[in-house]
């Protein structure tokens, strides 16, 4: 395939969800026909297809610059990260299950050394039960229904009727049953007043409805409720639209970006308070991911058309998640800025002289982008990334790398476990990890400098990028607080992933505000352990007071708003 070759966006076989697999001697053999002027039409199809995914892959390699194995990393998903995986191998003991895992992959290691080992009591009845076995307590239902049963025939203080000597007390702990029915997500009452019309003069007498049915068809549960599924869960309008039909009670996809639309009013006091509030945090995590907005897309193409220089055609979705004290606030933002740029929109609303933040990010420019102060940490995880891309050539090499950054990443698990503060967790690994960080540094400098490995092949640039980027790798080791990857914002990305893939893309900036809106509440709920239904609920029944003092409705604080303006009858009655 010559460079400059046009790229499909998928092979024939691709495009009508078949995939042909096809063999070198057969597509040969239709060569050979070829010469004798003997081609068919299946024989013209099949060939069609070998060239369109030809020019699919020589596309991608021009277009991204990779190498094939990140491109089948691109075209069939990311595999497994461990370095168990990765090398083939478990390199030390089995992972017990309290040590959970010991890298950001999940990379399983051996137990964390910890600080301080408990050693807990073991539980009666038997062995524990293992990890994945599905079943949740009851406690988990925190949304069903309690009913309380009481006993057919005894009552506390009755005389046993078994020993007929004692007396029955009633225990603290009921037993339990659990029971789940399926419900739709919508419910609907239609209410059929009684007319009666007078045979003389034709007046018609209508029956009041019933009290506290209001006048609104769609209540503020109903965009609390699409609100969490479409933003919070990824399900598009039409999806639900359709499932709504199915269920009979008929919920257009109009219908439903009428109503969060018209609740975006309501919640956009606490969306600008959010931003305040998390300009002040002391650590950032930010990220990007495609994203795509209609009417922006042609806005801008129609401006490089015109000629007009320096016009940024991407669009993008950022994630920032600021740690403010004990809370992570989660903020997504769409359009043509980078990350960079939207942490600086953030900053601007920072109080004066309050200290120097860290920003966690890799190491892209499109995320140290951005004129303003900070304390650079990168993402130590890229950087193992880019060794663990090159396993097949340099097995030996890699493997060193990884179990290094095994020990560190072990090293991080047990402070987590000993819930060291920031300050003993930076002592803890200068003492351990700084010794495993300055062997890396040193075994990657001699690779180089003895002419190991060549400084322009795929390990050289993942030791040249190690080593350009050292400083921000390692700021763990010098900074308090400061992490070690960027997983956290790249674990919320996924939400803002999942609606591009269900959704394709918003169609107006204004649709992308409403949803960086809406992610953002929702997902911020989710961290501090609220549920995000009720608390957006709360904001649109409560919209009054939210505009007055948004403060008080941040995702931790809207229930004591709640309860404070409840009459103080009811708090008695409730106390």
């Amino acid at each position: 395939m010559h460079k400059g070759a046009p790229s499909t966006s998928a092979s024939t076989t691709e495009a009508d969800g078949d995939r042909l697999d096809i063999g070198l001697d057969e597509l040969k053999a239709i060569v050979e026909r070829t010469r004798a002027g003997a081609l068919t039409e299946p024989d013209r199809q099949v060939l069609d297809a070998a060239v369109d995914t030809l020019a699919f892959v020589t596309g991608e390699l021009e277009a991204k610059g990779t190498t094939l194995t990140k491109l089948r990393r691109l075209v069939f998903g990311p595999s497994s990260e461990k370095t168990r995986t990765v090398l083939g191998k478990l390199a030390g003991a089995e992972p017990s299950p309290e040590a959970g895992q010991a890298d950001a992959e999940g990379d399983a290691a051996t137990t964390p050394t910890p600080v301080e080992t408990i050693k807990a009591p073991r539980p009666k009845g038997g062995n524990p039960k293992g990890k994945g076995h599905g079943r949740k307590a009851a406690e988990k239902y925190v949304g069903a229904e309690r009913v309380s049963v009481p006993h057919a025939s005894l009552h506390s203080k009755d005389c046993c009727p078994d020993c007929e000597t004692g007396r029955v007390y009633r225990k603290p702990q009921p037993a339990v049953l659990v029971r789940v029915r399926g419900v739709g997500p919508l419910a609907a009452t239609v209410y059929e007043l009684d007319r009666l019309r007078c045979n003389l003069c034709g007046k018609t007498f209508t029956a009041d409805p019933p009290e506290g049915v209001g006048d609104k068809k769609y209540d503020e549960s109903v965009v609390a409720l699409v609100a969490v599924l479409r933003y919070g869960c990824g399900l598009p309008n039409y999806r639900l639209e359709r499932l709504s039909h199915n269920l009979g009670i008929p919920l257009p996809a109009g219908t439903q970006v009428t109503l969060v639309s018209a609740a975006a009013v309501h919640v956009e006091p606490v969306w600008a308070e959010l931003i305040r509030y998390a300009a002040q945090g002391d650590l950032f995590y930010i990220d990007d991911s495609k994203m795509k907005i209609l009417d922006l897309s042609t806005e801008l193409q129609k401006a490089v058309e015109a000629g007009l220089k320096d016009v940024r055609t991407g669009i993008y979705t950022s994630g920032v998640i600021a740690r403010v004290g004990e809370y992570e606030v989660v903020l997504f933002f769409t359009g043509n800025q980078h990350a960079g740029e939207n942490l600086q929109r953030v900053l601007a609303e920072r109080a004066a002289g309050a200290a120097v933040p860290m920003a966690m990010s890799d190491a892209l420019a499109s995320n140290t982008s951005g004129e303003f102060e900070r304390l650079v940490a990168l993402c130590l995880t890229h950087a193992r990334r880019n060794f663990v891309d090159v396993v097949k050539s340099f097995p030996a090499e890699v493997e060193h790398v990884l179990n290094l950054l095994r020990e560190v990443y072990k090293h991080d698990a047990s402070t987590r476990a000993a819930g060291l503060s920031a300050a003993e967790r930076l002592l803890y690994h200068q003492e351990k990890s700084q010794p495993v960080m300055d062997e890396l540094h040193a075994w990657l400098a001699q690779q180089l400098s003895d002419k190991r490995v060549e400084k322009t092949s795929s390990l050289g640039k993942a030791i040249k990028y190690m080593q350009t980027h050292w400083d921000g790798l390692t700021l763990f080791l010098r900074v308090a607080g400061a992490p070690l990857d960027n997983n956290l914002v790249e674990q919320a990305l996924k939400r803002a992933i999942v609606h591009r893939k269900n959704s394709l893309f918003y169609k107006t900036e204004n649709g992308a505000h409403v949803g960086d809106m809406f992610m953002s509440l929702i997902h911020s709920a989710e961290l501090c352990g609220e549920n995000p239904f009720d608390y957006l609920l709360a904001l649109q029944l409560h919209a009054a007071e939210v505009k007055k003092a948004p403060e008080r409705w941040l995702p931790w604080c809207w229930r004591a708003a709640v309860e404070a303006l409840k009459p103080s009858s009811e708090l008695a009655a409730t106390g």
